[in-house]
């Protein structure tokens, strides 16, 4: 019975030995500019640019404590940490943090920053609902763009104000690059004249099925109400996700808005992307 037992134990090892070894995990990677960190700098009196070269992340100074919209990659809270504290901003006097959505490239490290700070995060149903998920289970992406989960603490409606310190953060849905998306308009001054700033989310479709997607039955109806939204934004000055779809270079700091972007220009180069991507789709699908 033992000599059974031990050639069959015998068997079983060989048979493992014959099978691969499962394969290690392997994150997704991203352009190094996304990566690369820049200078923070001023973009008006009490709005700074904190993000890498490639995305961007935006420290709103007020007198009550800061405000972070967006973060990046999950691997650039240090980063954001570092740069809060060059101007002069230490982790608790971060009060709150925005966001435009809920994908990894933007919303990576907000888990960690308000972990690290304390922050209340703001968010809509749509995009709270993705970043408990950390991602998972997107529309587009499905589990292939996973970041750490966060909760949010509060969630907005379309036009309601988000305040601190005298400041006033209003959300604008504007669905398009994901059914959550956030837009935010508040105003600051620069050399001490009026400035309305927005932050316009991304309003592409990389790679998205546009006709007949059954996750997201009415994704092209969102995308002209969300363009429609970015198009009418109170906009002197326009700040995206991405900086260079919005005319900034961040990476050259003597001159880091070389081709000013509005948003009504912002939306209309993008709905006529999406109307060329649209008749792409038609003319392939069977």
């Amino acid at each position: 019975m033992r000599r059974l037992a031990l050639c069959l134990l015998a068997a079983a090892s060989l048979a493992h030995a014959a099978e691969p070894v499962l394969p290690q995990l392997r994150a997704y990677e991203v352009a190094d500019a996304w990566r690369r960190p820049v200078q923070p700098f001023r973009l008006a009196d009490h709005t700074w640019y904190i993000g890498t070269e490639g995305l961007t992340a935006l420290l709103v100074q007020t007198p009550e404590g800061a405000v972070l919209i967006d973060g990046g990659m999950p691997q650039a809270a240090d980063m954001l940490l570092a740069h809060m504290r060059r101007i002069g901003v230490e982790p608790d006097s971060l009060k709150l943090i925005l966001h435009s959505h809920a994908h990894a490239d933007h919303a990576g490290p907000l888990a960690a920053i308000r972990r690290a700070t304390g922050a209340r995060l703001v968010s809509n149903a749509e995009s709270a609902a993705l970043l408990a998920r950390g991602g998972s289970n997107d529309i587009h992406f499905g589990d292939g763009l996973l970041y750490p989960p966060v909760q949010a603490d509060r969630q907005v409606m379309d036009g309601e104000a988000v305040e601190l310190g005298g400041l006033r953060f209003i959300a604008h849905y504007t669905p398009a690059h994901t059914p959550g998306s956030l837009s935010w308009t508040w105003n600051d001054t620069r050399d001490g004249k009026p400035l309305v700033i927005a932050y316009a989310d991304s309003l592409s479709a990389p790679g998205y099925r546009l006709l007949d997607n059954p996750r997201y039955p009415r994704i092209v109806d969102d995308y002209r109400r969300g363009i429609a939204a970015v198009r009418a934004l109170p906009c002197d000055l326009l700040i995206t996700p991405h900086p260079d779809a919005s005319g900034w270079t961040p990476a050259d700091s003597a001159n880091p808005h070389p081709m000013p972007t509005t948003c009504r220009a912002y939306a209309d180069g993008a709905e006529a992307r999406l109307d060329a991507l649209l008749e792409k789709q038609r003319k392939e699908a069977p």
